[in-house]
């Protein structure tokens, strides 16, 4: 038996309860058993029933994968064993307790974890998981319920199952169910009851269900409308952008975003940490790269924006992005620390303006301080130039007239400390050049009105000029150490700037981001430009064409040439990177080129990928063509060449036929004829799906009304049908359906010769009506399942002249153009059953099936 590959990636269902005990268990257990029914492959990779006896019976007559032992702190615990179930590669696998810890040893952390891999291994899954598990949920589920749940999802993972299925209860209902004792002993019934199973808190994790559960389903509607191309109005799409200092509250902020965000359908999370750009903000990088792991897992993005006016870089980031709401957390200022000024987020309330909402958030660190506010930049501004100077020239007069009108004997040693420390403050405010001019004002001040004989320029005592001389000294010696010390602060901080700008472009090329767009907006944010785009030219004086471009919200679009942009970055001889907006320093070159370099690289690789699509299209052509001409040469002109040679019979004088011939010659041109037609038939169906040309005009229609017309074309007897009348009408197209039938029973017919009749057979299960086609021919290896249904696949021991494989191909791409899927499987006992699922007609009573109704495949 030869390996079968994972032709694609395995389908996720997952039973979401509203709270433990609703039963998502019990009902993961019979979906395992429904589909075992239906002939398909399932194992139970782990569940725990917790004692229950309603679910532990469900567990009998499923396929249990053993559990592996891994030994912690010297106690044996059991886990699933995923290697066994990679090895074992069922159909579907049943997983409990989705957010479940797995014990220390194994290849990953969490239960959710093994099951992507399951799925990577195109295995289906069935798991469940409880809404207070979920990651953006955990800080709501405390507050209400007191307990932190310890194990949770990221929301992410739960949002891509293919199908979500919410298990609830009311809470009253699930009350009873706990006094009876159906799901906790009765020695814990009663602490439960009075805890966490009150009916406030099952009334509040019931709802945070139903509106999750609601959004999921508005996401589907949406995906709905677009696939249908069905034009409406739809609500403007919200974006959050939320604050982040550097502080714990972040976490607080993000999640409580998350939850705004989920009542929106189509809402987006934008997370923003506003970098000073001397780099000496007080942040933890450690937490910075715990909430970006957080923005990530809660489906946001993480960006990283530098600028000294915080609130004015928040807004200008937040009106880029089309930002509708600013998520910011209150203040960590102590009371006295609002003499400095109002704070972030009393500025961006202030300045957002009416088209942004802003949301003050509470959390722990509230007024808990946050050290000094005004801490000093390295790069001076203005204002503090300004007070160097006047601290450096008008401070030395006000001291000189303070000391002369208040202490004239304070002494002359006192007096030159005094006016040493009014050096140092010029020093500490202004930079070299106040203190300078503060040391040489100080000095001719002192000599002046303070140094025997006063009011003079002489200097009686050489120990007063050595006292002046090393007061200059030390004023000129701590002005030169404090704007060293600024200088390599400076440097630190921008090299700090760089390495975390650095760090995220390098994050997103390990992720394999190949966006150009959202690069080239990346850009545009990290340098607070107005807009960015990546030039190109095919020769040295060809004109300039965009390759691609990002802008802020009311700008007034890309630079279309190097001249029209106020910043530029060369990539090679041929491509250029141009921002708008602002005179970049020359210092922001080397961070500029880096994001140059990136965007080259995208933009290589989008054209690469799109190079391999061509080439692997032109592949794909040149390989029907192959196969056309092979059919042609042999399939076509073996019909052709049968009613030619009947024809030619006919026609002939030299020979009388009789009556008996000339029919038999007859039927043999109509065989050809008939073969011609359907061959040609097949091949327009091929062409009009690959064209996607196939536009279904779906209406309710009865099987009865369609498969008898199918099988007009297979021999009497040939096909027992068996179509009961409680199955539903389905909503399909009658022609294709009619194509996609005789298809399919022409090939079971066509590779079961004396293996008895094909049996067609209907049955409803749910919303869904199965067309089963059995027949007791060789079958198909699991491994041949998915390439049956290729164009141009015959198998190898088909007869002569038998097809050129379209039959299945067309089969399959008319019934998904209806919305349906065709499916093989294994007949038990030898052959192969095609199964055809459609959906029943809207408005029509669902068909639960009993026993007598199951069929057999």
């Amino acid at each position: 038996m030869t390996a079968r590959l994972p032709a694609r990636r395995g389908t996720l269902r997952i039973y979401l309860g509203a709270a433990p005990g609703v039963g998502k268990t019990y009902a993961m257990l019979a979906e395992a058993h429904r589909r075992c029914e239906r002939g398909t492959d399932v194992v139970v990779g782990f569940v725990e029933h917790h004692g229950r006896p309603r679910t532990e019976v469900m567990l009998h007559g499923l396929e249990l994968i053993p559990r592996t032992e891994r030994v912690h702190r010297d106690v044996v615990l059991t886990e699933m064993d995923t290697d066994a179930i990679l090895a074992r590669r069922p159909a579907v696998a049943a997983v409990d307790e989705m957010p479940h810890t797995n014990v220390p040893g194994g290849r990953h952390q969490k239960r959710w974890q093994d099951i992507g891999e399951l799925l990577d291994a195109g295995i289906d899954v069935i798991s469940t998981v409880n809404i207070q598990h979920l990651e953006s949920l955990g800080d709501v589920v405390e507050s209400i319920t007191g307990v932190r749940q310890g194990e949770t999802v990221p929301d992410e993972v739960v949002r891509r199952a293919d199908q979500i299925e919410l298990v609830d209860m009311s809470p009253q209902a699930l009350r009873r169910r706990m006094a009876h004792g159906n799901i906790y002993t009765p020695d814990k019934v009663d602490a439960a009851l009075s805890n966490y199973f009150r009916p406030g808190n099952l009334t509040a994790l019931r709802e945070l269900a139903l509106l999750w559960t609601a959004d999921r389903a508005d996401e589907h509607l949406r995906a709905y409308r677009e696939e249908h191309r069905i034009r409406s109005t739809w609500r403007a799409r919200e974006r959050i952008v939320v604050s982040l200092s550097g502080g714990p509250e972040g976490r607080t902020l993000l999640r409580r975003a998350a939850r705004v965000a989920a009542k929106g359908s189509g809402s987006e999370i934008l997370a923003v940490h506003i970098g000073r750009a001397d780099g000496l903000t007080a942040v933890s990088p450690k937490e910075l790269a715990v909430q970006r792991s957080l923005v990530e897992d809660l489906g946001g993005t993480y960006h990283h924006v530098i600028g000294d006016d915080i609130p004015g870089a928040l807004l200008d980031f937040a009106r880029g992005v089309n930002a509708t709401q600013i998520v910011l957390g209150s203040s960590r200022r102590k009371s006295w620390q609002y003499v400095f000024g109002p704070g972030v987020g009393a500025s961006v309330a202030r300045d957002s303006g009416p088209d942004l909402d802003v949301y003050m958030v509470t959390h722990e660190e509230v007024a808990r301080g946050r050290g000094l506010p005004g801490a000093r930049g390295a790069r001076l501004g203005r204002s503090r130039i300004v007070a160097g100077w006047l601290t450096g020239l008008l401070g030395p007069c006000l001291l000189s007239l303070l000391l002369t009108t208040v202490e004239p004997d304070l002494g002359l040693a006192n007096e030159v400390l005094l006016f040493l420390l009014l050096t140092v403050m010029a020093a500490l405010v202004g930079g070299l050049l106040p203190a300078l001019a503060a040391a040489g004002a100080g000095s001719l001040l002192l000599n002046y009105f303070f140094t025997p004989p006063v009011h003079t320029w002489t200097i009686s005592s050489p120990r007063n000029v050595v006292a002046l001389v090393v007061f200059v000294v030390i004023a000129i010696a701590v002005a030169s150490v404090v704007d060293l010390a600024a200088r390599r602060t400076h440097q630190a901080a921008r090299l700090r700037a760089e390495s975390e700008i650095l760090s995220v472009l390098a994050g997103s090329v390990l992720r394999g981001e190949d966006s150009l767009e959202a690069l080239l907006d990346r850009v545009r944010e990290t340098f607070g430009m107005e807009s960015a785009a990546l030039l190109e030219r095919a020769g040295e004086h060809a004109p300039w064409t965009c390759a691609g471009s990002a802008e802020a919200a009311g700008a007034h679009g890309p630079p279309a040439r190097p001249e029209d942009g106020d910043a530029d970055m060369p990539i090679g001889d041929r491509m250029m990177l141009v921002l708008r907006g602002r005179v970049l320093p020359a210092e922001d070159r080397r961070v500029l080129a880096a994001f140059a370099s990136r965007a080259a690289g995208v933009l290589d690789r989008q054209r690469l990928l799109s190079q391999a699509e061509d080439a692997r299209k032109l592949a794909e052509g040149n390989r029907i063509r192959t196969a056309l001409l092979a059919a042609v040469s042999h399939d076509l002109r073996t019909p052709l060449a049968a009613i030619k040679a009947a024809v030619s019979s006919l026609r002939s004088d030299d020979v009388a036929w009789s009556e008996e011939d000339e029919a038999d010659l007859l039927e043999a041109i109509e065989e050809g004829a008939d073969r011609l037609d359907n061959l040609v038939g097949n091949l327009l169906d091929m062409s009009r799906l690959q064209t996607g040309s196939v536009t279904p005009l779906i209406r309710e229609t009865g099987l009865d009304e369609v498969v008898p017309k199918a099988l007009g074309g297979v021999p009497e007897g040939s096909v027992t049908l068996d179509i009961p009348e409680s199955v539903p009408t389905v909503a399909v197209d009658p022609g294709l359906l009619e194509r996609a039938v005789a298809n399919i029973v022409e090939n079971a017919v066509k590779y079961s010769p004396g293996g008895g009749p094909v049996v067609v057979r209907a049955s409803a299960l749910g919303e869904w009506v199965d067309l089963r086609v059995r027949d007791r021919g060789p079958g198909v290896p699991d491994s041949d399942k998915e390439r049956i249904f290729e164009p141009f696949q015959r198998r190898g021991d088909a007869p002569r002249g038998a097809g050129v494989g379209l039959g299945l191909a067309v089969a399959r791409g008319f019934t998904e153009a209806m919305g349906g899927s065709l499916e093989a499987e294994d007949t038990p006992g030898g052959g192969m059953t095609m199964v055809l699922s459609l959906r029943a007609a809207p408005g029509r009573p669902a068909v639960r099936p009993g026993l007598s109704a199951q069929v057999s495949s």
